[in-house]
């Protein structure tokens, strides 16, 4: 099917999906345990049956049974060697089963089962190319387009689409899952998980999975001024339920049908069901949306660009950006040193200090003789999508070293910069146009920087009509009115001021400079540097490359924003500066060399930063601070602060995982010197882990067992897919105090009473369980007997913490 013919139907109605597959799968005889796509593939009559039904409800487009088809997950089945055998024949099935009717039929992606570069083991590469196989298949099987569906990380998500595009020209819809407070399990946002994936290339871009439908009516509803393409919502009926010992759903089909309005009133143009919809859900809710008529996409394109766990938009009404200049090795000769060993913490210490001084961006240039660029690049873009929420802008001179970083980078990133030189617009555009990069606009031809504002303004003309051809939009650049010193030309000024002019108030797009060049070779540099910027806000400025280190520059930036109206109501100026007195607060002194020791060693854990963690341990203890010391004033604080951060979602897994990691290795780096094993902290409990009987899935439990070992518990994980017996098996044999259990699926979650059950008939009445999962609350804890129920693994540590005091 061609993206035009979708577009027409989407256009047309509101597209109707189907609703769950699983609980359907296991009415009709599939056991626990088993793989429900060979069990598909097996139960042909089983699977048509379902969609049947679900075509017969309303559906216009079914899933293809591929959800776990992937050879990651084929391989826990020691299926990986029938990955194409079981999608192309599912596929197959399915077309056939459907000829004749108008239902579509899309292949389904979901996720390994591991978390993906820079986030996690498996290499974006070989994720890549997981879906890739799946994708050839499913295509020969005959499907209509694609699902991507219950993501719960953006760069996942990124991996699946990037395979799709690359492999064919057949739409694809992505879904990711937001818990209730609208994050994904890794931290992403809706927000920027849409301006990612649209600009990626997604045809269409929703959530399904996780919350019911009144939870998706909102998150729909927030991001759909930002949505250039359709919204879809998959939700659940409602939140699961024990009811004699069986899960259920107890939203009626006529409850699920209610929110259609809700949801299509919000912005959604495709809507389906997740867990414990069935086809009476589906046709009550397609009739409800037959009365109703969608709103298309609001905008064409959006200047916004974003990070995995962050967005900035810009734009006239929005505030002043600053793009923070100085993880750059130009005249730095002590990061230029530190590059060239390869250590990147002046990289991380630079982008901690230019977010918490007020960038919006941070620009990234790795160009420095003696380094490998590109490899440099990329550790760098690595670390930053951990260590940092803001948007990075890529700059370099080379494609390849943007190409590089653009398909690492699990966002929508700026580039800087694109001229009219030949390599630029041959090389250059193409690689940002293929991954929906934003980019810096550099009126700059291969004769060099045109010398009065109507040349400039012809150059800018060219590029944009070049950059037309790959899809560009005004909202998709921003113009560098390359700003050039004073002090060798003094009309200079006035042409950059004029070509700002233009470009805001008649081409209507946004604008940059980089303020600091007006002022080269001049005496007090920092008053020509504020006058021109004031002259600039005037004529339409809305972004800079400076560093936000600056008081002055920050301080006029935050005025004019309030003169311009850009800062309603004033409430970011008197935030800022209305303290006692009267100047913003500074997180961090940007010297090292003030900050006490202990102060460091806490730093270190709370940024993450693992690299500095030894150095800085070494110094503590060479001012005269003994072990104990350090870790009960440097090391326990720091991560109860990072846990703090966590819990007020300041913090996100990334930050919590590379907090404890530095805390870990910290105690590594002490453990010769304590005396005893009382310095270290009181023993604690042994933390048995599992993911319960029928249930697979264990990226959740993984974490969990983690960040209790990051913690010093001695945690042992029997994996997934464990029976009760082995689990009390296990608690005797290690004299367990503590079990975790884990269980992502309605079908599996009644095995964890029966693992309580059986400890309480073994007489393990000192045992102390508690849950956690997807799947799984508070109420339902109680039900069966659980003593705790974790919401996250920040939530498992300190149970286990007061359950072993």
């Amino acid at each position: 099917m061609s993206h035009s013919v979708f577009n027409e139907i989407v256009k047309k109605k509101a597209v109707i999906l189907d609703g769950a597959t699983g609980t359907e799968f296991i009415k009709r005889g599939m056991p626990q345990g088993v793989c429900p796509e060979l069990w598909a593939l097996e139960n042909p009559q089983a699977v048509n049956e379902i969609h049947n039904a679900y075509a017969d409800a309303g559906t216009d487009i079914v899933y293809v049974p591929s959800f776990g088809a992937n050879r990651l997950k084929l391989e826990e089945f020691g299926l990986a060697d029938r990955v194409v055998e079981i999608n192309r024949s599912l596929a197959q099935s399915v077309r056939k089963n459907l000829a004749g009717r108008a239902t579509l039929a899309f292949g389904d992606l979901a996720p390994t089962g591991q978390f993906v570069e820079p986030f996690g083991d498996l290499a974006f590469e070989k994720a890549v190319d997981v879906y890739k196989e799946q994708v050839k298949a499913l295509i020969e099987g005959g499907v209509d387009g694609f699902a991507v569906e219950t993501m719960m990380d953006i760069q996942e998500a990124r991996a699946a689409l990037i395979a799709i595009k690359e492999t064919c020209d057949l739409p694809v819809l992505v879904t990711m899952t937001f818990d209730e407070d609208q994050r994904t399990l890794t931290g992403n946002d809706p927000l920027s998980a849409l301006v990612t994936l649209q600009a990626l290339g997604a045809d269409v871009f929703g959530c399904n999975c996780s919350t019911g439908p009144e939870n998706m009516i909102e998150l729909i509803s927030e991001i759909k001024p930002y949505a250039t393409i359709p919204l879809l919502a998959k939700p659940n009926a409602g939140m699961p339920k024990l009811v004699n010992n069986k899960t259920v759903f107890d939203m009626t089909p006529d409850e699920f049908a209610g929110y259609a309005e809700g949801l299509i009133a919000a912005g959604a143009n495709i809507i389906g069901g997740c867990c414990g919809t069935t086809p009476e859900h589906i046709a009550a809710q397609a009739a409800a949306a037959s009365r109703l008529t969608p709103t298309q996409p609001l905008k064409k394109a959006v200047s916004a660009v974003s990070g995995a766990r962050g967005t900035c938009v810009m734009g006239k009404d929005q505030p002043f950006r600053v793009i923070g200049e100085r993880i750059n090795p130009t005249g730095k000769k002590k990061l230029q040193a530190e590059l060239r060993e390869g250590n990147l913490a002046m990289v991380k210490k630079y982008a901690i200090e230019q977010e918490s001084g007020g960038a919006a961006i941070l620009d990234v240039n790795m160009g420095l003789s003696g380094i490998d660029e590109k490899d440099m690049m990329i550790k760098s873009i690595s670390m930053l999508a951990q260590t940092s929420s803001l948007p990075l802008c890529v700059d370099s001179t080379r494609s390849d070293v943007i190409e590089a970083a653009l398909r690492l980078y699990p966002g929508r990133a700026l580039v800087n910069s694109i001229s009219l030189e030949k390599d630029r617009i041959l090389e250059t555009l193409p690689v940002a146009a293929k991954y929906g990069a934003m980019f810096i606009l550099l009126p700059l031809t291969d004769e060099g920087i045109p010398d009065t504002s109507a040349k400039r303004i012809g150059v800018i003309k060219e590029v944009f009509a070049e950059a037309q051809k790959y899809g560009y939009q005004r909202e998709d650049i921003t113009v560098d009115a390359l700003i050039m010193t004073i002090s060798s030309n003094q009309e200079a000024a006035k042409v950059s001021l004029e070509v700002i002019d233009w470009c805001a108030n008649e081409f209507g797009v946004s604008t940059a400079c980089g303020l600091s060049n007006v002022s080269f070779g001049m005496p007090e540099r920092k008053w020509i540097n504020a006058g021109f910027l004031g002259m600039a806000f005037g004529k339409g400025l809305n972004m800079a490359i400076a560093n936000p280190s600056s008081e002055m520059l920050m301080g006029l930036i935050a005025a004019a924003d309030v003169i311009t109206g850009r800062d309603h109501r004033m409430r970011r100026y008197v935030e800022q500066y209305g303290g006692d007195s009267g100047s913003p607060v500074k997180v961090r002194s940007n010297s090292q060399k003030s900050i006490p020791p202990l102060t460091k060693i806490f730093n270190c854990v709370v940024e993450g930063d693992e690299e500095s963690i030894e150095s800085c341990i070494a110094e503590a203890m060479a001012s005269g601070k003994t072990a104990k010391e350090v870790v009960d004033e440097g090391l326990i604080p720091a991560i109860n602060k990072v846990g703090d951060l966590y819990d007020c979602k300041k913090y996100f897994l990334p930050q919590l995982i590379m907090g404890a990691d530095t805390m870990r290795k910290g105690f590594d780096v002490l453990e010769p010197y304590l005396v005893s094993k009382e310095d270290t902290a009181d023993k604690k409990a042994v933390v048995i882990m599992a993911t319960v009987e029928g249930d697979i899935h264990d990226i959740g439990k993984n974490i969990v067992s983690l960040m209790l070992r990051n913690y010093g518990f001695d945690v042992v994980d029997l994996g997934k897919d464990v029976s009760a017996a082995k689990i009390i098996s296990a608690v005797k044999e290690h004299d367990a105090k503590i079990v975790g259990l884990s269980a992502l699926m309605t079908t599996t979650m009644v095995r964890m009473e029966d693992v309580i059950s059986l400890a309480k008939e073994k007489g393990l009445d000192d045992v102390r369980f508690l849950i956690g999962g997807a799947v799984v609350d508070q109420n339902f804890a109680d039900q069966i007997g659980a003593d705790a129920y974790a919401a996250d693994a920040m939530d498992s540590v300190r149970i286990a913490q007061r359950f072993s005091s």
